[in-house]
């Protein structure tokens, strides 16, 4: 594993890490990786771009209740606009989406 540059715990409080449901999924045209997933974070919804495609299917994602970066900066991704990022682990390149066993509301705080 490569090693990464420390961050403080002041950077690690910095990022702010909220549960989100998502509502619904679509495919990206034109790309076999991307999904364009709207959440619900409890006190608005968004739209988030995720390379997940390859490995999930878009009716499995809705009603997930997943882990959100809820205060990256929006970025445009092949033409599509995504207000943050969902964690998944890397599991020998395949992405594994980061959920809850327990009904955990949108919205609330992950630490």
């Amino acid at each position: 594993m490569e090693e990464k540059k420390a961050i403080s715990i002041q950077q690690f409080f910095e990022t702010q890490l909220r549960v989100a449901t998502v509502l619904a999924a679509e495919r990206v045209a034109g790309t076999d990786k991307l999904l364009k997933l709207q959440v619900d974070l409890g006190d608005e919804q968004r739209q988030l771009v995720a390379g997940i495609a390859h490995c999930y299917e878009v009716d499995a994602l809705v009603g997930k209740r997943i882990i959100v970066v809820a205060n990256l900066e929006p970025a445009r991704i092949r033409g599509t606009d995504s207000q943050g990022m969902l964690l998944a682990a890397d599991v020998q390149g395949r992405p594994v989406i980061a959920t809850f066993e327990e009904d955990v509301p949108a919205g609330a705080p992950v630490r």
